[in-house]
């Protein structure tokens, strides 16, 4: 039963459930969205050491022992966020693997693992059965519905994100259960209940690394809105915690950004990008680099993009919604509508919704782009960057009032949403007769 402060969030949350309450990272392809919170528990480089080290010498001494497969390949899964090498991920399935033909049927561990691995491949229909597998093993596995969440978040089922993640609040309201309800939240518009949520996770955050990671989320959450003060406040107290936390680092050279801090920015994203090269870190720096006219600085970023996409597919890591996003902004219509459809094949949430609208803006195909535009805002998000791709495609479409509606409520969320576009969304709005 949730005491105290746990019923806060509790009571928020089922409000979302009946509607009641009035109305994001993953990292964007431009700037911050709403971001995904980690499918794993997340732990610092150390603790992951240690227990991939520690896993290996129970299975030195006993090969058959499917609970430390389970916990190295979910170790492995981890170190792979950390690190950024997505090489850990056939490790974590061979040693999932191992784990499940050892037990099977009452293995829920290596179920849910197998799920979290599934998400950080972004398979997110089969991370969704392996989590519904673990919960038939264990229905009181509050891990598992947090990895169906996340699953169910990306394909787009958002109700039965909402009711997974309210199960897990039930069973157990922590860390994991409160940022996903704050994502959740954050998705619907509701930005007052995600802070809320994310500061519960702050109260019951102990370890320097649960600190940083809170901090995290709630620089990320008010940078999204425009709070540059709120969002280098979080960031600063986090890197109190973990000096070297790339994304907190990261939230720190995207507020020198913003604040045109030229330098500062510079220096900061160089340093996240050399410390874990991610692709959207990468994506990021160079749309930075390019909206500072150092074409063929962000050049270099680009192309360490396409070779990462390519490492990370080459280990069962497919991201087309990335890939589009980059195509269309190097004005590559074609190649943007080939990889948003796909993506969009497989899951039709907000993201690939904007994404396939965008690139078929990009093709000149305006009068298709508008539906899926339409349907990245439908949620009610307060998402800067998919209200400034409805009003572009709108503004072509000769929709003049609904585009500047569209511009105008983009630049009031956040106007430093994106160094290439925020410009751009002035520059069509002025030309729309201004904001409202």
């Amino acid at each position: 039963m949730m005491r105290g402060k746990s019923v806060l969030v509790a009571v928020v949350f089922v409000l979302v459930l009946f509607g009641i309450v009035v109305a994001t990272a993953v990292i964007t392809r431009d700037g911050p969205e709403p971001a995904a919170r980690p499918t794993t528990a997340t732990m610092p480089g150390d603790e992951v050491s240690r227990s991939i080290a520690r896993a290996q010498q129970q299975l030195a001494a006993n090969d058959q022992d499917y609970r430390a497969w389970a916990d190295l390949g979910l170790a492995y899964v981890e170190q792979a966020r950390i690190t950024a090498d997505p090489t850990y991920y056939p490790r974590a399935e061979g040693a999932l693997e191992e784990s499940l033909a050892l037990n099977e049927d009452g293995n829920d561990v290596a179920l849910t693992a197998m799920g979290a691995l599934a998400n950080a491949r972004h398979e997110f229909a089969d991370a969704a059965d392996w989590a519904r597998r673990a919960q038939q093993v264990n229905p009181a596995g509050s891990t598992s519905y947090g990895v169906l969440a996340d699953a169910l978040t990306q394909l787009g089922e958002y109700d039965g994100a909402t009711a997974a993640i309210q199960q897990m609040l039930d069973l157990k309201p922590g860390i994991p259960s409160f940022t996903r309800a704050s994502y959740n939240l954050e998705l619907q518009g509701n930005i007052d209940g995600a802070r809320a949520a994310l500061e519960q996770a702050l109260d019951q955050a102990f370890d320097a690394s649960d600190i940083a990671f809170c901090r995290t989320y709630l620089g990320n959450l008010a940078f999204s809105q425009g709070d540059l003060d709120g969002a280098a406040e979080a960031y600063e107290l986090g890197l109190r915690e973990v000096p070297d936390e790339p994304g907190l680092l990261l939230g720190q050279a995207r507020v020198a950004a913003a604040r045109g801090d030229q330098d500062e920015a510079l220096a900061g994203y160089e340093r996240v990008v050399t410390s874990r090269p991610l692709p959207d870190y990468l994506v990021e720096y160079g749309n930075y680099l390019r909206s500072l006219g150092m074409d063929a600085e962000a050049d270099v970023q680009f192309s360490l993009f396409d070779t990462t996409q390519q490492i990370f597919l080459a280990n069962g890591v497919q991201d087309s919604l990335t890939v589009a996003y980059v195509a269309a902004d190097r004005g590559d219509g074609e190649a943007a509508v080939a990889a948003a459809e796909e993506e969009y094949a497989q899951r039709q949430n907000i993201d690939s919704a904007d994404a396939l609208g965008w690139a078929l803006h990009v093709a000149g195909r305006d009068e298709e782009a508008l539906p899926y535009a339409e349907q990245a805002t439908a949620l009610g998000g307060r998402n800067a960057l998919f209200r400034y791709h409805l009003g572009i495609i709108e503004q072509s479409l000769g929709r003049s009032e609904q585009a500047r509606a569209s511009l105008d409520a983009a630049l009031d969320i956040n106007q430093y949403f994106s160094p290439v576009h925020a410009p751009l969304a002035r520059s069509a709005l002025d030309s729309l007769g201004g904001p409202l």
